[in-house]
């Protein structure tokens, strides 16, 4: 008798069923089944956010996929989306605590079921393509990972821009298989270890029920080809040439005190950031530090506008002339209507202003702006704190001291086109200014931080992380973390890096693996559904002929 799906089993009049057992004890085995199947869908999810940053156990990502293709064998969509939901759920629940320390724990747990419903649908899916029969799609593994990445690609644009945080790839960083990424981006990192996992619990399920040693060669040579990919990719060169060295320094000024209240005392930010930097310059001046060509100041170092406010003005153009050199401020700036506000990335040259200026292109939801503000204002009253915030244009690239530099602002480097828009641009060098301070000492940075890891793998580019509170750090082309700061600390990181106009195949792509992929899992899902319908008929009709 087969285990039920979502649902309790049916009641039957009979004594016993064809195996020997009676309704009663059927019963307890199917709900055991499902307890069992619950269990290691969640346990799966749970793996799946433990081979997440801050932690380095990026190969927990594969059991963790093994353990939802175990799951998800043999089960009809509607069970696959419960199971799915259930797995979202073990792994965005913990992974998103840092939502809680913002707004409350009622939001923090409605955004998990919410993108937990995503993997649902994913998980539904999954279950079409690697259901067990005559209706199965050879090598199951490959097009479910390939519905998974559809999963990821509809999550990160649906609602309100979508939410693109823990995708499987950006827990990849410490991984060997992250130089795939500057094959196909993020979403082939993806893909490819999703279907090692897949295909790992496919080889274990098959050796478990004793099948025929040749219908292990599929999952297994699946397992083998995502986990040599890696290695593989880091031959492939990036092509074009390297520039000249520049000196970056980024700064981290740090907040009065953890959580929200800093924006209470924009001042103090703005102060600690000036001061830092003066203590920068002094010790250029006494040859402890190398003279920067350029400084790259956190987002929101300063909340007051520089544009209408002398004061903060005079402040900012103190520091940069102290320190020599122009300072890419993150700045938020009131615009002309009065009602709105952006977030800015203001290059300030000392004596001149600003000279370049690229807004915020992608502004965060339930963050920067309410999108129904009175409809949400029922579930929190943090919905009134949240900011009036517009995206504004911008290359997401600027010119300063010598170089071209890329700029995504906080979560801005979690989506592919924004960073590809400015390596397009002409950036050399990728700047992410962030303001983690409101985020506590929650593993948030850790994981951004893991983010611009993989970007600069993607586009062959050093990456330079400046954030208000830490984790601050410099990453280089192939993502390693060359140095970092501590959290809530004030501090300085001085890197001498080697600017590049060079293109990764990852760059030129762009969005197409994405695309190719979510294209092959919906096809296979649909494939799926035909070819179990007809093997349906088909057996309908035999069994008509035989009556």
């Amino acid at each position: 008798m087969a285990a039920p799906t979502t649902d309790p089993p049916a009641r039957s009049d009979a004594t016993t069923d064809p195996a020997g057992r009676t309704p009663a004890s059927s019963r307890r085995r199917a709900w055991a089944m499902f307890g069992a199947r619950a269990l290691g869908a969640v346990g799966g999810g749970l793996l799946l956010y433990l081979s997440f940053p801050p932690r380095t156990l990026w190969w927990l990502a594969l059991p963790s996929f093994a353990l939802l293709a175990v799951v998800l064998h043999g089960r009809r969509a509607r069970a696959g989306f419960g199971y799915g939901f259930l797995f979202g759920m073990g792994f965005l629940l913990p992974l998103l605590v840092w939502i809680g320390a913002l707004v409350g724990s009622v939001p923090w747990v409605a955004l998990a079921v919410f993108e937990s419903l995503f993997l649902g649908l994913t998980g539904a899916g999954m279950a079409l393509v690697l259901r067990s029969g005559a209706g199965r799609l050879p090598g199951a593994p490959f097009w479910a990972a390939a519905v998974w990445i559809a999963g990821e690609a509809l999550r990160g644009r649906v609602p309100f821009g979508g939410f693109p945080w823990g995708r499987v790839g950006f827990g990849q960083a410490d991984g060997p298989l992250l130089p795939i990424a500057a094959i196909g981006g993020e979403p082939l990192l993806s893909f490819v270890t999703v279907l090692a996992g897949l295909a790992l619990g496919e080889l274990a399920r098959r050796r478990a029920t004793g099948e025929r040693r040749r219908a292990l060669a599929v999952p297994a040579a699946l397992v083998v080809a995502s986990l040599v990919s890696g290695p593989l990719s880091a031959l492939v060169p990036a092509t074009g040439r390297t520039g000249d060295t520049v000196t970056i320094a980024a700064v981290q000024g740090n907040v009065p005190r953890l959580g929200l209240d800093f924006n209470a005392q924009r001042r103090a930010v703005l102060d600690n950031h000036v001061r830092v930097t003066e203590q920068l310059a002094a010790d250029v001046a006494a040859g402890r530090r190398p003279q920067p060509d350029l400084v790259i100041w956190p987002e929101n170092s300063s909340d007051i506008d520089p544009l209408r406010n002398a004061d903060a003005a005079a402040q900012i153009n103190r520091a940069a002339r102290a320190v020599a050199a122009p300072i890419l401020i993150g700045a938020v700036l009131r615009n002309p209507d009065g009602l709105t506000t952006s977030n800015s990335s203001l290059v300030w040259q000392a004596g001149v202003g600003v000279v370049e200026r690229n807004d915020k292109r992608r502004i965060q939801p339930f963050g920067e702006y309410i999108p129904w503000r009175e409809f949400f204002r029922f579930f929190s009253p943090y919905v009134d704190r949240a900011g009036y915030f517009v995206p504004g244009p911008g290359p997401g690239a600027v010119d300063m001291g010598g170089a071209r530099v890329g700029i995504a602002i906080c979560w801005e480097v979690a989506f592919d086109d924004l960073v590809a828009d400015s390596v397009d641009a002409g950036a050399q060098v990728l700047a992410v200014p962030s303001n983690n301070a409101t985020f506590g000492l929650t593993e948030m940075t850790y994981q951004q931080q893991a983010m611009s890891r993989v970007r600069s793998v993607e586009h062959d580019r050093t990456s330079i992380i400046a954030t208000t509170s830490g984790v601050s750090a410099t990453i280089d082309p192939d993502g390693t973390v060359t140095a970092n700061t501590q959290q809530f600390t004030p501090d300085v990181l001085v890197d001498r890096t080697v600017l590049r106009d060079t293109t990764t195949l990852a760059t030129r792509l762009r969005s197409v693996p994405e695309w190719v992929l979510t294209a092959l899992g919906v096809t296979a899902i649909i494939t799926a559904v035909v070819i179990r319908r007809r093997v349906g008929t088909e057996s309908r009709a035999r069994e008509d002929e035989d009556g």
